[in-house]
């Protein structure tokens, strides 16, 4: 990881948004750790299954006292439909499920049936609540309260990958959350060993939502490096020895009770286990839910990351462009032609610095970081006729030497001193 209070500005983690109105909640603290695993280089990590179940956290905490009037404002800009809601008096709720919230408008006394929507954070995609006078740039929903002074419930996404649909229906094809719905979560693996996605290396698989809904870049390598599993280790192999295991666990132990379980399931957890614990572990590395933006949650956070961008460990691009942190060899999968690339501690650059071909070099992490939006969903490896992107070393950034040019510039005056060359 970069070096304490890498990144921020007056000690606050950039992208930190913070009302001027003191009774205001700040913005969702997914905004501060984006800020925080973006690092200086790369691009923005996309909200997982602990930002989102906070998000639902943070709206059912900071709006369940609050009542809302009129009708849903949506921008010109938002990835989304209009919201044919309108009320004099609802109030607003939350609950997540994966990599999904879904918000529900319901009215109050017998003034019409709820609306729900089911969102998608994309990217950059945050709750926040705050005065009708200092809304976001970026604010793409809007939800209004009715008493005095008004504030207003923002969907925040600056960079546009979000998206909401009408109805409360999550999406078909995901699977249970690694979170809510644990047991399920796991039944649904270990009864589906067969199904092609598990031909893949382990580190891909856990980013197909069908059957790890929740888990994302991050979470995936927090959860091989706590188990020394290689990442390109195939899936079925990984899960078949797990299945295997609990079924040996059974027969030696048939009658086991709940609390034993548990006292297992914590004393040696299995990939499956982790995939539950590790990001309740996240959940609770939140130290202040009413302010998200508090510095104790920046620091929990990036002192809990052991794996991810943290300096020492190598990384690697998947077939699906992603990048994936470890520990060790990579597996007997790993990419052809890749050498893993290790993590160091780097000076502070100017993340807005001009690279010689006069390109912002956040320009180009936001087009890296738009294509990587593309593959969110993984599991399914690279479109036909897409080659991986090849590594950009910080050679091809050097400029030409300056004496080379003026050798150049000189060459003309050299060619009319004598006979022209023959053509």
């Amino acid at each position: 990881m970069e070096s304490e209070g890498r990144g921020m500005v007056g000690g606050v983690p950039p992208g930190a948004v913070r009302s001027a109105d003191a009774s205001c909640p700040p913005v969702l603290c997914v905004r501060s750790l984006q800020c925080l695993l973006r690092g200086v280089s790369g691009p923005a990590a996309m909200p997982e299954g602990p930002e989102l179940h906070l998000a639902g956290r943070y709206i059912n905490e900071a709006c369940g006292a609050l009542v809302f009037s009129g009708g849903v404002e949506r921008s010109a800009v938002g990835r989304g439909p209009e919201v044919p809601f309108s009320s004099e008096a609802y109030r607003i709720s939350a609950a997540a499920r994966g990599k999904e919230l879904r918000l529900t408008l319901t009215p109050l006394g017998s003034a019409g049936a709820p609306q729900e929507l089911v969102f998608r954070f994309g990217m950059s995609g945050s709750f926040r609540l705050c005065p009708a006078e200092q809304l976001p740039r970026h604010a793409h929903l809007r939800f209004r309260t009715r008493d005095s002074p008004t504030r207003v419930l923002c969907f925040i996404d600056v960079r546009r990958f979000g998206s909401w649909r009408l109805g409360g229906a999550w999406q078909e094809g995901r699977g249970p959350c690694v979170l809510s719905e644990y047991q399920a979560f796991r039944e649904n693996v270990l009864k589906n060993l067969e199904d092609k996605a598990f031909d893949k290396p382990i580190c891909e698989a856990l980013l197909n939502q069908k059957f790890f809904n929740g888990i994302g870049n991050y979470l995936r390598a927090e959860i091989l490096y706590r188990l020394k599993i290689p990442p390109f280790e195939k899936a079925r192999t990984v899960l078949e020895a797990l299945k295997e295991q609990e079924q040996e666990r059974k027969r030696k132990n048939p009658s086991l009770t709940l609390s034993k379980k548990l006292k297992l399931m914590r004393e040696n957890p299995d990939l499956l286990e982790l995939c539950h614990t590790v990001p309740m572990e996240v959940i609770a590395t939140e130290k202040h839910l009413s302010d998200p933006d508090h510095l104790d949650n920046y620091a929990a956070f990036k002192s809990w990351l052991q794996c991810y961008l943290v300096p020492g460990m190598s990384s690697l691009r998947d077939r699906s462009g992603r990048t994936i942190w470890f520990q060790g060899e990579p597996g007997p999968m790993a990419p052809k032609g890749q050498l893993p690339h290790k993590k160091r501690a780097q000076v502070e650059s100017d993340p807005e610095a001009v690279t010689p071909k006069g390109r912002p070099r956040a320009s180009r992490r936001r087009r890296r970081a738009a294509a990587e939006q593309e593959e969110e969903e993984a599991g399914e490896g690279p479109r036909k006729g897409r080659a991986p992107r090849r590594r950009v070393t910080a050679a091809a950034a050097v400029p030409e030497p300056e004496v080379k040019a003026e050798r150049r510039r000189r060459t003309p005056a050299r060619r009319g001193r004598g006979t022209a060359p023959a053509v």
